[in-house]
């Protein structure tokens, strides 16, 4: 994997030298973590915002994520225009392989952990200005003008400007983690609000969260997920307010997207439950409707990697067992080209997924239901949204399913820049 790396920057810097950038345009990139395609067109969610957007703009019937179906890899893609083949982030953190154990560290810097340019890198080193807020897999990027991160730094720029300002007290910075997620989400709001108004970047990335938190705790479709849907759709208002208000209005895209959709859980499958007599060999990472098997005894896998598939195939509620040469076929790299990667893919039916309780049986009931994604993304339920308005975009466009790795590319073509060496392209169905 490490070798496509020179290649991919001798194109990204061909890119930027190439580039005319739009010094005078802006885009706001806003993620609505786990929101699905299916809530969307549901003409029951109390939704005005987005369908404004939707009315006033463009959107696709659906955009299919990235294998696997979580937060960072589909962040990931959507900014560096390639699957997790590429860009090497495989869950939210770096596996790390420790004896028989693979523990996933999240505080890793991005330019260790993701192995592609992003647009975020083309624009600002074409001279345009970036910033994030909550966004992932972006710790330490070099290339990020403002950021106040998921877990803020006391000592940044940024959360200096909102203490300083009164936005926000030093007490929340310093605690935040401690903080109920619905009320982070409205200071990472504030945050964004602010950024745009002391500073109008070229590029925002904004990432909201508590969609997916209330979806896992309590299933989609339910009361609460709608409910936290609903605020979500007031969030985007509060920052299209602040575009107007700002006067940004008319040179400011908007694109609100999700990383991945929901399924309502019934049964969990424990298949570390199932493999405690060769706990030194095997290693399994739950991902929700799929598991990651690593076998650690390099002596024992091509024999663990005929036996295994059956083992785990006779479960109840695994649907598919994916093995190294099906790997490419569903966006993952292959284990023998990329340490991070796995031995073999589990794969949950409707209703099932996975845990790592490491004892008691093999499957259990959940009551009440919970939601989970991570699901192949072949799975209609995994479909996640995309809403493009503004400058640059033409009123009225729907265009069919998408790909999230189209979203990179669209963004550069937005701000006058080209990426290359990229599979996404550049949604023109929806430009002016």
């Amino acid at each position: 994997m490490s070798l496509l790396l020179p290649g991919l920057y001798v194109l990204f810097a061909a890119s930027a030298a190439q580039a005319q950038p739009r010094h005078d345009a802006h885009v706001v990139l806003i993620s609505l973590d786990g929101f699905s395609a299916e809530a969307l067109q549901n003409p029951r969610l109390p939704l005005p915002n987005l369908r404004r957007l939707i009315a006033e703009g463009a959107h696709a019937k659906g955009m299919l994520p990235v294998n696997p179906t979580i937060t960072w890899p589909n962040h990931t893609a959507m900014v560096t225009g390639v699957d997790a083949s590429v860009h090497g982030v495989l869950y939210n953190g770096l596996p790390v392989r420790k004896d028989s154990r693979i523990e996933i560290v999240e505080a890793v810097d991005k330019n260790t952990l993701v192995r592609a340019p992003t647009v975020y890198d083309l624009a600002f080193r074409a001279g345009l200005t970036t910033a994030e807020v909550d966004w992932v897999a972006i710790q330490n990027p070099g290339t990020i003008n403002w950021s106040f991160a998921e877990e803020p730094n006391p000592q940044g720029l940024v959360e200096r400007e909102l203490t300083r300002s009164g936005i926000v007290d030093a007490g929340v910075i310093r605690d935040f983690r401690k903080l109920p997620i619905t009320l982070r989400d409205e200071h990472w709001q504030n945050a964004a609000i602010e950024i745009l108004k002391a500073h109008k970047p070229n590029l925002l990335l904004l990432h909201f969260l508590t969609t997916d938190s209330v979806q896992h705790e309590y299933a989609p479709a339910t009361l609460a997920a709608d409910t936290a849907l609903a605020l979500a759709d007031q969030r985007v208002g509060r920052v299209l307010a602040a575009i107007h208000e700002i006067g940004l209005e008319k040179s400011t895209t908007i694109l609100v997207v999700s990383d991945h959709g929901f399924k309502t859980v019934r049964k969990l499958i424990h298949p570390r439950t199932m493999i405690l007599g060769q706990q030194s060999d095997v290693f399994v990472v739950p991902e929700g409707g799929t598991a990651m098997v690593y076998i650690t005894n390099r002596a024992a896998r091509d024999e663990l990697l005929r036996s295994l598939p059956r083992k785990f195939a006779a479960v109840e509620g695994i649907s598919r067992v994916l093995t190294p040469e099906q790997f490419g076929l569903f966006g993952y790299p292959a284990p023998e080209k990329d340490e991070r990667m796995a031995d073999l893919i589990l794969a949950a039916a409707n209703g099932y997924a996975f845990d790592g309780k490491t004892v008691g049986p093999a499957v259990s009931e959940v009551v009440p239901p919970i939601g989970s994604h991570g699901y192949l993304n072949d799975d209609p339920d995994m479909r996640a949204i995309f809403i493009a308005w503004g400058a640059g975009i033409r009123k009225g466009a729907e265009v069919p399913e998408i790909r999230n790795v189209d979203v990179a590319p669209t963004i550069a073509g937005l701000l006058g820049l080209e990426m290359s060496g990229v599979t996404g392209r550049r949604l023109t169905a929806i430009l002016q």
